[in-house]
């Protein structure tokens, strides 16, 4: 099989975790993937967990100090897209501890930032995202109201 690698393991070793139990404040995403001929699901969904979260980080000397299983994405389940033989659905569950509070743009730029141009696939979409309760609360909202963004519209 094609693996593509996260230093010298696949990604399927490290982030395809089919036994994860989700948590309410985990960050849910339903990918829709398409990968490149040969790229078995497993490893395209676990290189969306990786590249999304933790798989693009460098290795340095203060990786003996953080716990990739705390941060890292977690491809948790696949399944098939009905009439589309090339395609299948990726669940990612992404730990709150991955993002900063009170930033979407942190949150999007991490989860669909950086995975697009990944070259183990050859289609990716964001189908869906559930975003726990826990992490909305610290969102603060328009600057100015949501009136004054309403008078806007």
């Amino acid at each position: 099989s094609v693996g593509f690698k996260a230093g010298v393991k696949d990604y399927k070793l490290t982030y395809y975790t089919p036994e994860y139990e989700t948590k309410d404040t985990d960050i849910l995403a339903a990918f829709r993937v398409t990968p490149q001929p040969g790229v078995p699901p497993e490893e395209a969904g676990a290189a969306v967990a990786a590249e999304s979260s933790t798989g693009t980080w460098t290795t340095v000397w203060t990786d003996g100090l953080t716990s990739l299983d705390r941060y890292k994405g977690r491809c948790y389940h696949i399944e098939p897209v009905a009439g589309e033989e090339s395609q299948f659905i990726a669940y990612v569950a992404y730990p709150l501890d991955l993002f900063e509070e009170g930033s979407v743009t942190n949150m999007f730029t991490s989860i669909v930032g950086n995975v697009f141009g990944f070259k183990a696939l050859r289609a990716l979409r964001l189908e869906d995202l559930r975003i726990p309760t826990a992490y909305v609360k610290t969102f603060q909202g328009p600057p100015h109201g949501i009136q004054v963004e309403r008078d806007k519209l």
